[in-house]
């Protein structure tokens, strides 16, 4: 205590300054707006600085716990990702000509292969849902292949990429059929072959589906003519067809049911028959 006393007498007069000064800074702020703002700006500014790096040290302290909640919601997202149904599918074809929309199956594609001759793709639709062979499957760009087989809940498809394929097909504009198939050179071209040299054909001219299939409606899209090759042996064109869609690049498709389609092959094999 005497060391206090001793402190204080020593330095009495520093002590009186700095009391009268604060005393006379305080009264200035309190009387004068101008200074009053001034070091409320400074003070806030200072305070503020301080808090933002507390709070960034605070941030940095909690990271580890914030990283663990960050990792148990993904984990619950991913759960419910998981278990929900594809909310990205197609929407059903209102109807198509010649098939009724109660006939038009949405499916997706879970296998595709388009680097072999023979190539197939394999959809998550089958017999439980009335899928058979020889049904047709497209998607909203045009053709995609043929039904081969079927299980319960699962079907193939013969590629419009196979060199097996056949399908009618004409040019959009005009009656002219030819036979669809794929001479297993190019993923992104058929070929269009048997068609007269009487056709008016030129470049980027439209091919779709002919009338003389019970697979496919008439008019769907194939695609568009690429280039011309004409024989001179025969009195036919060979024609590049570019397709309307990327076969390396296929998600949902629509197949197509016929219910027509027995009846018209059983009336077939009868003529062929007598």
């Amino acid at each position: 205590m005497q060391q206090i006393f001793n402190f204080i007498f020593k330095n009495s007069n520093r002590i009186l300054f700095l009391l009268l000064l604060g005393t006379s800074l305080a009264l200035t702020i309190q009387s004068h707006s101008f200074h009053r703002s001034k070091i409320i700006s400074s003070a806030n500014f200072l305070s503020g600085g301080v808090y933002e790096k507390v709070n960034n040290l605070n941030e940095y302290l909690n990271l580890k716990t914030q990283n663990e909640a960050l990792a148990l919601e993904n984990a619950k997202l991913k759960s419910l990702l998981f278990n929900q149904k594809d909310t990205f599918a197609l929407k059903k074809l209102d109807s198509l000509k010649g098939v009724k929309s109660e006939d038009i199956v949405v499916s997706k594609v879970i296998k595709n292969s388009y680097n072999v001759y023979e190539n197939y793709l394999t959809l998550n639709s089958g017999e439980l849902e009335g899928i058979k062979p020889d049904m047709g499957v497209i998607n909203d760009l045009g053709i995609i292949g043929i039904i081969e087989n079927t299980s319960a809940k699962y079907s193939t498809v013969i590629s419009i990429l196979n060199k097996r394929t056949q399908i009618n097909a004409k040019i959009k504009k005009s009656n002219h059929f030819g036979s669809l198939n794929w001479n297993g050179k190019s993923t992104g071209f058929v070929q269009l072959t048997d068609l007269p040299r009487l056709a008016l054909i030129k470049i980027g001219d439209t091919i779709v589906t002919g009338g003389q299939s019970v697979i496919f409606p008439e008019n769907i899209n194939i695609g568009t003519i690429a280039k011309i090759y004409r024989d001179t042996q025969t009195n036919f064109y060979t024609l590049d067809v570019k397709l309307f869609n990327d076969m390396t690049n296929l998600g949902h498709v629509y197949i197509l049911k016929s219910k027509d389609r027995e009846e018209i092959k059983n009336l077939e094999k009868r003529e062929k028959d007598e």
